[in-house]
């Protein structure tokens, strides 16, 4: 990659772009280095500062875990964002990453689906949630003519956005607490297999307090 491009250049770096690479399918890989490439820049926009405002290892090493929880070895009973992050600590830590260190990549893999609350954290967590964002769907940022072309050349798509659909959907059909009813990913299954929520007043009724009898509103 040339310096518009490159990456953090760690030792600790380099072997987790090795684990990232081996987990995960190529468009799931690639699409989790554009991840920090356009979280970076988005957070340069925003005047942060790598060195100074954050620190870029941290924010590579969330971007480029942030999906592992879709591979064989995080598929695990929990949403996939936070088997990752679970796999993401396991493995640095394997790696002498300090507690304090890891729980960072910890939040910001477990809260990069939800961008408002990621982005009330500190830059190397809410930058995750924006490049990832930014990848998949784009955004109003302005960013500068002709970078994307350069990233896509480097790191092709590969239809990223519906792998990414689909690895959800068979993880969450194969065990369905990983897609709980209102969440991102239990709408993603319901869309592909054409079911319905409960309602609030199920649920409700459901857990056995009687709230809803001899409720007039």
């Amino acid at each position: 990659m040339n310096d518009e491009l490159s990456l953090p250049a760690t030792e600790l770096v380099r072997r987790t772009l090795a684990h990232a690479k081996r987990l995960l399918p190529a468009a799931l890989f690639h699409h989790s280095v554009r991840t920090y490439l356009y979280g970076r820049l988005l957070g340069e926009q925003r005047g942060l500062r790598p060195g100074r405002d954050y620190d870029d290892e941290l924010l590579f090493l969330g971007c480029v875990l942030h999906d592992c929880g879709l591979s064989a070895e995080g598929d695990g009973d929990q949403r996939f964002e936070l088997d990752g992050a679970d796999l993401a600590v396991r493995f640095l830590e394997g790696e002498g990453v300090a507690s304090d260190r890891a729980q960072v990549v910890w939040d910001a893999i477990a809260l990069h689906m939800d961008r408002e609350i990621a982005e009330r954290k500190r830059p190397e967590i809410a930058l995750v949630a924006l490049g990832a964002g930014f990848d998949l769907g784009g955004g109003p940022e302005r960013l500068p003519p002709g970078y994307t072309d350069r990233v896509h050349r480097v790191l092709p798509r590969l239809h990223a956005a519906a792998v990414l659909h689909d690895s959800i959907v068979r993880q969450a059909l194969e065990n369905p607490r990983k897609a709980p009813p209102f969440t991102m990913q239990g709408e993603l299954v319901r869309q592909a297999t054409g079911g319905s929520w409960p309602t609030w007043e199920h649920l409700a009724r459901s857990a056995g307090w009687n709230d809803y009898e001899g409720y007039r509103p």
